[in-house]
């Protein structure tokens, strides 16, 4: 074999440019799969130096069924790599790998992928070609015995790639349009809604210390009594709760009802929200 289909061997197999192809074949007299183990060792040299930088893009992918289903965020520097092909289906490939794992990071980091190499070992050589700093971030996964999962995307890069998703796991096992349509209604009021727990006692004890704060802030200057104060107090804390409690929003599709209603009304036995999840880059 020439030089030439050395180097374009090399360029195949590990995606490196020429002049890296070029130095590494001398470097290993010729040797091909010692050229790839010291690509690979300046790959993880390379990669190193860009993991000090901020990746604050990227892209979240979901993977699974109406049983099981994930949701797994991978961060990059810039916008322009979250829609780069290689990056994409990186990501959608971790993706199914990370349901499999029920978002295990650190099994997932040393599970194989199709090339017979870790998650961690791809991962390093595609910061390595794409010269960005590339994490994998915040990962969920819904699991319930007797429920169905439905999802919502939105800013789609890709199929089943986005910048904002979410899923909510519903405790039924009816299939009807009725109930397809609420999943995905729910879904989508989720995404757009932004809830903070399933009820008012699920949220975290910090954000009610930290509302509380801010209505004492803003109501020690008024100059009313005490016990208007206290009264006000209450009242706006209850209204914050409710405001970010799933249960208790207001409907995105008809303000007038709450998210309780809904269920009420459609008059489904049993029917009632597991969990849900919902992530958005940047957030």
């Amino acid at each position: 074999m020439s030089d030439i289909e050395k180097v374009k061997q090399l360029r195949k197999s590990t995606g490196a440019g020429f002049k890296d192809c070029n130095a590494a074949l001398k470097e290993s007299n010729g040797n091909l799969d010692k050229a790839v183990e010291i690509l690979r060792v300046k790959g993880i040299a390379k990669a190193s130096k860009k993991m000090s930088r901020e990746a604050t893009e990227g892209v979240l992918a979901i993977s699974g069924n109406e049983k099981k289903m994930s949701l797994i965020e991978v961060n990059c520097e810039t916008d322009f790599v979250a829609k780069n092909s290689e990056f994409i289906e990186f990501v959608k490939e971790l993706s199914e790998l990370n349901n499999i794992n029920s978002s295990n990071i650190q099994k997932l980091q040393i599970t194989q992928m199709k090339n017979n190499k870790t998650v961690e070992d791809n991962l390093v050589a595609l910061i390595a070609k794409i010269g960005e700093k590339i994490t994998i971030g915040r990962s969920r996964t819904v699991e319930a015995e007797n429920s169905r999962n439905f999802f919502y995307q939105h800013s789609v890069i890709n199929e089943n790639v986005s910048k904002l998703a979410s899923i909510v796991s519903l405790n039924t096992n009816e299939k009807s349009e009725n109930i397809d349509r609420f999943g995905k209604q729910l879904s989508m009021h989720i995404a757009a809604s932004n809830p903070l727990a399933l009820i008012a006692d699920d949220i975290e004890q910090s954000l009610i210390d930290k509302e509380v704060n801010l209505i004492v802030e803003e109501l020690k200057n008024s100059g009313k009594p005490e016990e208007i104060v206290k009264k006000i107090s209450l009242g706006k804390l209850k209204k914050f709760k409710d405001e970010n409690s799933l249960m208790t929003q207001e409907w995105v599709m008809d303000p007038k009802l709450k998210v309780k209603d809904v269920i009420n009304n459609l008059e489904i036995s049993n029917l009632s929200i597991n969990n849900f999840i919902r992530l958005k880059i940047g957030e």
